[in-house]
């Protein structure tokens, strides 16, 4: 089965694909400050709602928008259309790993949230963002972490290691490497958790009693149905989500523990 097909499916019902709540959202917008004609790229865009509430709130910015789901960017291209249409907004359709800008380091706001996979993980993925951020910038992240070891069982359900993921504190930290501080961090609640994941089992389910006639209509319900039995057991418990909002070229490194 096509998996866009399936995340279109499955996403149906949210406006963010990701376990966070929209009042989060606004809290996060709330604390990137964006001059009059800051560059903004939102890669991984998914519906666009994070970069179409950034245009609302700053007129003047223009925006990049990039994603592989060909059902994201045309979601994200209509609601552009009607709800900001006169921001300089572009999407493209193209793996977002292969993005490469024009010019490197020149973007004010960089953003990633919860695709670090396409760059093998959450140091691949805040490495590639701060070439393309500039100076004085700005870098989101999303990204799972452990509450506690994961059971074995629960791996492989999810077909994940353990190495794939880090603790909070470590996803946190890991902007150290790539000269970023970590100044923020919005933490999913176990009811934004909930939402998330309840609302892909309830999309599953009353698409596949529209789509009776569906070829993959036992492909989508079989894998959600298995997704679901794996939060329910183990997942709910063990694995977080945060939005990790770094700067890049603040004051400069400091030693830890020099106090």
């Amino acid at each position: 089965m096509d998996m866009w097909k399936f995340f279109d499916i499955t996403h149906r019902e949210h406006i963010l694909c990701n376990p966070m709540s929209l009042e989060k959202l606004e809290q996060l917008i709330d604390l990137l400050p964006l001059k009059p004609g800051a560059r903004v790229l939102d890669i991984a865009t998914g519906k666009g709602e994070f970069l179409i509430r950034l245009a609302e709130r700053h007129r003047q910015m223009t925006g990049t928008g990039v994603d592989f789901s060909p059902y994201c960017i045309s979601d994200v291209r209509k609601k552009h259309l009607e709800r900001v249409p006169d921001a300089q907004l572009h999407f493209l359709e193209m793996d977002g790993a292969k993005y490469v800008p024009e010019t490197p380091e020149s973007f004010d706001l960089v953003a990633c949230i919860g695709a670090s996979w396409i760059y093998g993980g959450h140091r691949g993925t805040l490495n590639a963002l701060t070439k393309m951020a500039a100076p004085e910038s700005w870098i989101v992240a999303g990204e799972p972490y452990w509450r506690h070891e994961p059971e074995k069982e629960y791996l492989e359900a999810i077909g994940a290691a353990r190495g794939d993921f880090g603790t909070h504190d470590q996803n946190a930290e890991a902007g150290r490497e790539f000269g970023l501080e970590a100044v923020y961090t919005l933490v999913s609640s176990q009811d934004d958790w909930d939402r998330y994941e309840g609302l892909q089992w309830y999309a599953a389910e009353t698409w596949a009693s529209d789509h009776r006639d569906d070829p993959d209509v036992e492909t989508v319900l079989k894998r959600m149905r298995a997704s679901k039995t794996a939060y329910l057991k183990w997942g709910r418990e063990t694995m977080g989500w945060a939005i990790y909002v770094f700067r890049k070229g603040g004051y400069g490194a400091v030693p830890v523990g020099d106090v």
